[in-house]
């Protein structure tokens, strides 16, 4: 358990984790939460200054470092003013620059990486009593992530990570250096852990790995993550099951048997395409090609009629020609993806890709990008108008409808993940994580709208949870450090890439 070392003066104090980058560094923030407030710290009130501000860092796009030096600039003035104010950088960013953070930023107190965030409380005191940076950057992970306290955000739906860290060498990927070798976590204990979160409440579980479908490697079993997925369709009260990134490489036909089998596995598949071009494909050290990714998606749709399939995809790889570009377009044509998370290229020192030959210019990515874009777009709206007139049973979400307040409407996630914004009639007294159902009356390229009443609410554990949640008037009960997380929810996938 930690040691408290927050809680020695009258008023406890504060904290701030600010997070960037993708899935994991939002699930690793959730834990950097939680080993704060088990240490005594609590959660500054909005709008507040907190005592102690940690960034949680990625590395995977060009502009990290700017933002990330951008940022704490900011908070310069404020630590002059109040020496008190503590400063931590954390995640890939500062396993990467370790030794440059505090040069360029010499009023940062803490850099800690990617494989020892549980030393976070630890290195903050340290740093108050010496009166001196502390940076403490390991090169393996000793302890699993999930074995630390973790501060879930909501009590309806839960990230539950079945591995870190990734085996693959995609040239224009940095995440592999900066978190090590893939580690995976004993099914029993992926289980006891979801079984936990159920209890209490939780509804909804996505299963996270780098590359999850690559689970098992580790200790030899090939079929390890169908047979996880089997699993939770035996945990009574698990109503959602998600997972993310899968590798298309290594995706295997017993996971599409198990998701078509498996009645809480939703219809749901994020599977990151990259590029549909075999020759940028083999450039990026993808082990697969155009026909094989296509395959997949055939026998996915054949299996499950009704899933959204999703991506990620690059424009712009270095030595991308137009012919290359018009094949990643086909491949967007064939494959006709409920939306995309589309990227720019940008170089990573220390990736194969940053020194390869023929990186285009910007002004050409940026005029592939634009049309990706567009026809992304155009596809992911005729996909969602064939949902019009269906009765879809959503997950009441919170905080994911930025115009409901305005439009008097509340949001919710379909079965196949597609974001719903409903009107409130019928719905009074409905709660986040709730389930009601309605029925479509339009689309839009990026969510689906229900104008009429809904039809029916049932009420849930998890809505319970959330009221409790709600109601308390004194700070949340800390998190316990025994591999048992609180409740909570992942927040909306962030725009960035998976490794996967």
């Amino acid at each position: 358990m930690t040691t408290s070392i927050a809680s020695g003066s009258a008023t406890a104090r504060t904290y701030e984790v600010r997070t960037y980058g993708c899935q994991m560094n939002v699930h690793d923030s959730e834990r950097l939460s939680g080993l704060l407030e088990d240490a005594g710290y609590l959660k500054a009130a909005d709008g507040t200054q907190a005592d102690v501000v940690v960034f949680n860092t990625c590395a995977v796009r060009e502009n990290a470092d700017n933002k990330l030096y951008g940022n704490l600039s900011h908070l310069a003035p404020i630590k002059e003013a109040n020496p008190d104010l503590q400063i931590a950088v954390g995640g890939c960013l500062a396993q990467k620059d370790r030794a440059t953070i505090t040069e360029k930023a010499p009023y940062v107190d803490v850099v800690f990486g990617t494989h020892n965030i549980g030393s976070l409380p630890v290195l903050l005191e340290r740093a108050r009593v010496q009166e001196e940076a502390q940076v403490e950057i390991l090169e393996s992970l000793e302890v699993f992530p999930s074995t630390l306290p973790t501060k879930r955000e909501s009590a309806y739906a839960a990230w539950v990570s079945v591995s870190v860290g990734c085996n693959n060498t995609c040239t224009f990927c940095i995440v592999p250096s900066l978190r090590g070798k893939e580690k995976d976590r004993r099914p029993g204990e992926i289980l006891a852990e979801i079984e936990a979160l159920v209890a209490e409440g939780v509804t909804e579980v996505t299963l996270l790995g780098q590359n999850v479908n690559a689970y098992g490697v580790e200790f030899g079993d090939r079929q390890a993550f169908s047979k996880l997925l089997r699993a939770c369709g035996e945990i009574e009260g698990l109503e959602r099951v998600r997972f993310t990134s899968p590798h298309p490489a290594e995706f295997t036909d017993d996971v599409i048997e198990a998701m078509a089998e498996t009645p809480n596995v939703m219809p749901s598949l994020h599977m990151p395409l990259q590029s549909g071009s075999d020759r940028v494909l083999k450039a990026m050290r993808r082990s697969y090609r155009s026909t094989k990714f296509l395959g997949i998606i055939e026998r996915v749709r054949a299996a499950i009629p009704h899933a959204a399939i999703t991506t990620d995809i690059i424009v712009g790889f270095p030595g991308e020609t137009e012919e290359d570009f018009q094949a990643t377009l086909d491949v967007v044509r064939e494959s006709r993806f409920a939306s995309a998370f589309t990227f720019q290229y940008s170089k990573r020192p220390g990736t194969p890709a940053a020194d390869l030959p023929d990186q285009i210019s910007p002004e050409v990515v940026k005029d592939r990008y634009g049309r990706l874009v567009d026809l992304v777009n155009e596809i992911a709206y005729e996909e969602n108008k064939k949902n019009v007139g269906r009765t879809l049973e959503l997950l009441v979400a919170e905080g994911e409808g930025r115009k409901d307040s305005s439009t008097n409407r509340l949001s919710g996630r379909a079965p196949d993940n597609r974001l719903v914004h409903f009107v409130a009639a019928g719905a009074e007294g409905v709660r986040p994580g709730d389930m009601v159902k309605v029925e479509i009356t339009r689309a839009a390229p990026h969510y689906l709208i229900a104008d009429k009443p809904v039809l029916e609410v049932r009420r849930t554990r998890s809505g319970d949870a959330w009221e409790v949640r709600q109601g308390r008037t004194e700070p949340e009960a800390r998190s316990v450090g025994l591999g048992m997380p609180s409740i909570g929810v992942p927040a909306p996938l962030p725009a960035a890439p998976a490794c996967g």
